[in-house]
């Protein structure tokens, strides 16, 4: 008797210990995002569909010649496969790979969900560096 109630005892303890993100994803699943300029990112919209993501962004690029060294923003448009592994948890494949990182997976973790927008981190391919970030609905 007295073990079945250090089992139980264990069992809540492990059960209360559940650490997956609250809240409904499911909404940013379809739609307009986006991510505002900041560390990592530049101001990105995002435009779910289906299992695509179309996402416009400005890049930033530095162009050095003999004499000078200027920086010039170029708009890009990237097209992406995405696959959803539950609400909390998305893998991105580039369509079109343009590099051989491009043609690496970035893995998205869901971590907070609100109102209108959620807090992810995302890992390009299987290092270990993952970035913050924060997307709000758009529309």
């Amino acid at each position: 008797m007295k073990y079945i109630a250090y089992i139980s005892i264990l069992v809540m303890f492990i059960v209360s210990c559940d650490t997956k993100p609250t809240g409904n994803a499911e909404r940013f699943k379809y739609g307009t995002f986006e991510i505002p300029a900041g560390e990592g990112y530049s101001k990105t919209t995002i435009i779910r569909k289906d299992s695509l993501q179309i996402e416009y962004y400005t890049k930033k690029v530095t162009i050095s010649t003999d004499s000078t060294v200027s920086e010039k923003e170029i708009k890009r448009v990237d097209t992406l496969l995405i696959g959803w592994k539950n609400n909390f948890a998305y893998t991105l494949r580039m369509k079109n790979p343009r590099t051989d990182l491009d043609k690496d997976p970035i893995f998205v973790q869901i971590t907070k969900v609100r109102d209108s927008s959620y807090d992810f981190k995302s890992r390009i391919g299987y290092s270990k560096f993952t970035t913050p970030g924060t997307v709000y609905i758009s529309k």
